[in-house]
């Protein structure tokens, strides 16, 4: 409130400054014109001087009108910003040795959080990632991804298990959908909701990567990552879970196991708005084949797949993005501990 009010006074000073020197110049000039010049002279330089006042608070004024909506945007826009890095924060560079880059493209222009969302955390469980996908994009979707980010970043702390931390979001999530219902009441604002929550769902990925490499996830209706390196293709493949949102969870939930992701190897995590990309002709993007492009030269950087990715499928759609896309990429760059060999590289040999 303070920092309002001391913006108010600010801009009311500016505002004085801007439009009261010329106001003033002009008064002067228009009194001296009513009143005669000393010498009762009307000459063009009277003229010419009544002419340029009024010249420069016209230009004044119009300049006004034109920067002051553009200054108030751009201070929307810079508040926008910091909180959208908030809600869907930067990740670090490594985590518990994963190498680990993420990013998103909107589809609703200027926005850089819409219906998709990403976090990783270090906990003493292993390292835990989750990325969802709200149904819908956009602002909109914007409530349904702070509850369930802002319970994950809790309950990947807390809960033992993967299915633990499943249930912690879908508890979040509905209390979302309860308080959004009574919001979008007729009894509330007198109209029909714009949105019924009945038909808002997330489907969610939990992925939890231990100290040896062994993978476990539980996945809610979210497509499976991608491995990067050999074997290449999809993690697990199993039958998913319902969306949250659609139906309660099962009683008993299980984790799927992955298998382990080796010294060097790694994973796209990624929403549905990347295989769901379409060209001009209808096509849909090839994410695999991408992926093995992106990689022909060996796994680079986490960073450098994602923008290689991006790079394809804008080329793809020709820059026509019509749903969120997310992409997560980690690569395991631990060390194998010396004079151990790994079980998993032997079995593959033998193969």
């Amino acid at each position: 409130m303070i920092r309002t009010r001391a913006v108010i006074r600010t801009r009311g000073w500016r505002g004085g400054v801007v439009f009261g020197l010329p106001a003033l110049g002009l008064a002067v000039v228009v009194g001296w014109e009513l009143a005669g010049s000393p010498a009762g002279d009307d000459s063009i330089t009277v003229r010419l001087a009544f002419s340029a006042a009024l010249l420069s608070l016209a230009g004044y004024v119009i300049a006004g009108v034109r920067l002051g909506p553009v200054r108030e945007l751009r201070q929307v826009r810079a508040v926008a910003y910091a909180t959208q890095r908030v809600l869907l924060r930067p990740l670090p560079a490594r985590i518990d040795g994963l190498a680990v880059a993420a990013g998103q493209l909107s589809a609703s222009g200027g926005a850089m959080v819409g219906g998709d969302l990403y976090e990783a955390l270090a906990t003493v469980h292993g390292v835990r990632l989750v990325i969802g996908d709200v149904r819908g994009h956009g602002l909109a979707a914007i409530g349904a991804v702070a509850a369930v980010l802002g319970s994950f970043r809790e309950a990947a702390h807390d809960e033992p298990g993967l299915p633990g931390v499943a249930r912690r979001l879908e508890r979040a999530l509905e209390r979302h959908l309860r308080e959004r219902s009574r919001q979008e009441h007729p009894a509330a604002g007198g109209a029909a909701p714009g949105h019924p929550s009945a038909e808002e769902f997330v489907t969610v990925l939990l992925l939890q990567i231990d100290g040896e490499g062994g993978m476990t996830a539980v996945n809610c209706g979210h497509p499976w990552p991608y491995r990067l390196g050999k074997p290449a293709g999809p993690l697990c493949g199993g039958d998913p879970l319902p969306p949250l949102g659609t139906f309660p969870l099962p009683a008993a939930v299980e984790a799927d196991r992955c298998g382990r992701l080796l010294p060097g190897d790694a994973l796209l995590l990624h929403t549905d708005g990347a295989t769901d990309a379409r060209d001009p002709a209808g096509r849909f993007f090839r994410l695999e084949e991408a992926l093995s492009e992106a990689a022909a030269d060996g796994v680079p950087a986490p960073a450098r797949v994602i923008q290689r990715v991006h790079g394809a499928l804008l080329r793809h759609t020709g820059g026509r993005i019509t749903d969120d896309v997310a992409l997560l990429v980690l690569r395991n760059d631990r060390r194998r501990t010396l004079g151990r060999p790994d079980p998993v590289r032997t079995a593959r040999s033998a193969l």
